[in-house]
């Protein structure tokens, strides 16, 4: 298989290059590709290269050439290198870089739009646009969905890590009245005992003990039947919240997941919902959750694109592949409404754009996507 790759990734790498030197006299859309092939992150590189060779298949347009460079794996030598070669060739549009730490080394190259799977920051960024699945279109997408279900007294739970003030400087932008924030631990061993508290759940659990002691002496069949269906309780009382947006993912997600059932939150009372998650699987082995809802982009188009990939390459693709398959039909798309691309300003229109990952529009110089609400439920994704 290893071998199989490495002749694919040759082939486009030869096809993409012999195809521009054939168009150096014709009107033509070259787009350079910031790519890491070599280094840690090189499957990335290649996954990034067969999704743009099935976006060329699917655009069928042979004015339009892809010039990949390879900008390494977190090496800004490198990248540094690779954008030179890119502009020696008279580019000045580009896919990548993917790591927004590589931004402050890009936007010294002004003269080329750079347009990046990340989803770091949706506003555009001197020369650089990130068309990612941006925090901000979720946390919108998921407060109109909160809203409709008539849901008022949200919790939203962040991870304290290196992204904690990020997440906080960014809820800050949004009207949160009636939202509580609560920053958790992710380490296992703590973070039930932090829910616990969350959840009041020590003395929802005396609540219990107490009004079990009310029947347990009685004889009469009204408090045997009392007594017998607070014995299939594990608390009495409900927490004081109605919804939870989890800012998380894998396995840390799962444990809150597992400490909030563990701390006995009512799933039909309580909303469970959480941010974008890439329809993994993973989620079905998580039998005590019966519900769970969170924005994504469109399953189908999402679940076409893997399958017409796998078919292809015989391998699946990274999620973040699939912003690199739209990045090259919004770049083609403003080309052939402008005739030429010359800086950020030429993406600034009205309108929305329907991609692989759904729509999106720009407004105020910042990308937002229309996001779907998915439910997660026996071992499906449901549109809600």
């Amino acid at each position: 298989m290893k071998n199989i790759v490495i002749t694919i990734l040759s082939y486009l790498l030869i096809f993409f290059n012999s195809n521009l030197l054939s168009s150096e006299n014709t009107k033509t859309l070259k787009i350079g590709l910031l790519a890491p092939l070599s280094g840690e992150y090189k499957e990335l590189g290649t996954s990034l290269l067969y999704s743009l060779q099935l976006a060329l298949d699917e655009i069928d347009d042979k004015n339009v050439y892809i010039v990949p460079q390879d900008s390494g794996s977190n090496d800004k030598k490198k990248l540094n290198n690779a954008v030179k070669e890119i502009k020696k060739k008279g580019i000045n549009i580009v896919i990548g870089p993917i790591n927004n730490n590589d931004f402050d080394e890009v936007k010294k190259f002004n003269d080329i739009t750079f347009i990046s799977p990340s989803n770091i920051n949706p506003e555009f960024q001197q020369n650089v646009i990130s068309i990612g699945i941006s925090f901000e279109s979720q946390i919108k997408s998921l407060l109109k969905f909160i809203k409709q279900q008539k849901k008022n007294k949200t919790v939203i739970l962040i991870p304290q890590n290196n992204y904690t003030n990020l997440i906080e400087k960014k809820l800050n932008k949004f009207e949160l009245k009636g939202y509580k924030i609560f920053k958790y631990n992710p380490d296992p061993k703590i973070l039930t005992g932090e829910i616990e508290v969350l959840t009041n759940y020590s003395q929802r659990k005396k609540n219990l003990e107490l009004r079990k002691k009310m029947f347990e002496d009685k004889e009469d069949e009204q408090s045997k039947r009392q007594l017998e269906r607070l014995e299939q309780k594990y608390t009495l009382g409900d927490v004081n919240f109605d919804s939870v947006i989890i800012i998380d993912f894998g396995s840390s997600l799962k444990s809150v997941l597992t400490s909030l059932i563990f701390t006995d939150v009512d799933q039909e009372k309580v909303l469970f919902t959480t941010v974008n998650q890439w329809f993994d699987e993973s989620i079905f082995y998580e039998n005590t959750v019966k519900s769970l809802y969170y924005p994504s982009v469109d399953y189908k188009e999402f679940k076409k694109y893997k399958d017409n990939y796998f078919k292809t390459f015989d391998n699946f693709p990274s999620e973040i592949t699939i912003l690199a398959y739209d990045a090259l039909g919004l770049i083609y798309y403003v080309w052939k409404k402008n005739g030429k691309i010359n800086s950020t300003n030429d993406f600034a229109f009205k309108g929305k754009i329907k991609g692989k990952i759904g729509t999106f529009r720009f407004s105020n110089k910042q990308i937002i996507q229309d996001l779907n609400i998915y439910k997660v439920e026996n071992n499906k994704f449901k549109k809600f």
